[in-house]
Formats: C-alpha cells, sequence, structure tokens
C-alpha cells in the first residue's frame, strides 16, 4: 500500500489495543528492545486518564477496521503552552500512505487552541533518516542535536513547531 494515499479513521484508543500497539511499535523496525516497554507504560498512562489534564493523548488510525498506527503527545512538565510528541508508529506495511500525516495533522488541530510550540525529539543514526524527512515536510525545524545522546553514535535531533495556541493548562484532549 506504500505510496498509496488512504483515509484513516482516527479514534482514541482503549486497553484493549495494548497488544496491536506493541505489534506496531516492533514492527517499525527502529526502536530499541529497552524502548518497547516504555511506549507501552506511556500508552497505558494515555488511556488510563481520560481528564483533560491528563499527562498524555493516545489517538489510533484505522484501516478497513484494523489499527494501523498510533500517536501519543501530551504537555511537556514546567513549560507554557509547550507539548511533546512522544510516540508515532506507523504500520511499515502502510507507510507512505499518508496515515502518519493525519495523526500529525490532527494532534496539532486539536492542539491549535492550546499550545504554541510542539516538540519532537528523535534518533540521529541514518535509518532515521526518512523519520526527520517526515517532521521537516510538515513544518518542524531541527532546532538542536545531542551527540551520543541514546547511544554512542546515536545523537537526538529535537524538532519544534510553532503552533497558534495561547492556553496553557490542558493536554488538547476534545
Amino acid at each position: 500500500m506504500s505510496g498509496t494515499l488512504v483515509s484513516p479513521q482516527l479514534r482514541h484508543l482503549s486497553a484493549s489495543d495494548r497488544g496491536r500497539i506493541e505489534e506496531i511499535t516492533r514492527a517499525v523496525g527502529l526502536f530499541r528492545e529497552d524502548e518497547v516497554p516504555v511506549a507501552l507504560e506511556v500508552f497505558d498512562e494515555a488511556v488510563r486518564s481520560s481528564s483533560p489534564d491528563a499527562p498524555y493523548v493516545a489517538l489510533g488510525a484505522d484501516i478497513d477496521g484494523r489499527l494501523a498506527a498510533w500517536i501519543c503527545w501530551g504537555p511537556t512538565p514546567c513549560t507554557l503552552g509547550t507539548y511533546d510528541l512522544y510516540w508515532m508508529a506507523v504500520d511499515p506495511s502502510v507507510q507512505g500512505a499518508g496515515i502518519g500525516t493525519a495523526l500529525i495533522t490532527e494532534m496539532e488541530r486539536r492542539l491549535s487552541a492550546h499550545a504554541r510550540l510542539i516538540v519532537v525529539e528523535t534518533a540521529g543514526r541514518p535509518d532515521y533518516a526518512a523519520t526527520r524527512r517526515f517532521y521537516e515536510a510538515r513544518g518542524y525545524q531541527a532546532t538542536a542535536m545531542i551527540p551520543d545522546f541514546y547511544a554512542p553514535g546515536d545523537d537526538q535531533v529535537v524538532f519544534v513547531k510553532t503552533v497558534s495556541g495561547t492556553r496553557t493548562s490542558v493536554s488538547g484532549k476534545q
């Protein structure tokens, strides 16, 4: 399906999606083994809390009734109007079909009245080049690089995007 645009059905995630979240996250093939449990912890917290001030919001994208991707974001602690995109993973079988774009566009829409800055931290390894191009193509600017952050030879690249919101104490949940 890669390269063929699709219109995913976006939805809130629930605890019953956990197995598929793990499958997708592992299938991407970029995350280290020790990173997957961290993604699942963040997912668990996102689906556990429905408070407007929850630390995480998780959203999924279904294609033909099957979860194909997910995204998780939340307010950055100790900031005013800054939000982190914590995790995003798209099943490799549907990458390039616009699902990641649909998820990030929806996150930005939900944050438009709340956030002033969205931050994405990703790896600087060569196998993350497509990920970095993805964010750049959607208006995120690489503003910092920390050498050897994740591991020797695995830099952290920080991307930011300024958005129009001014409110500071909500998660962007609808």
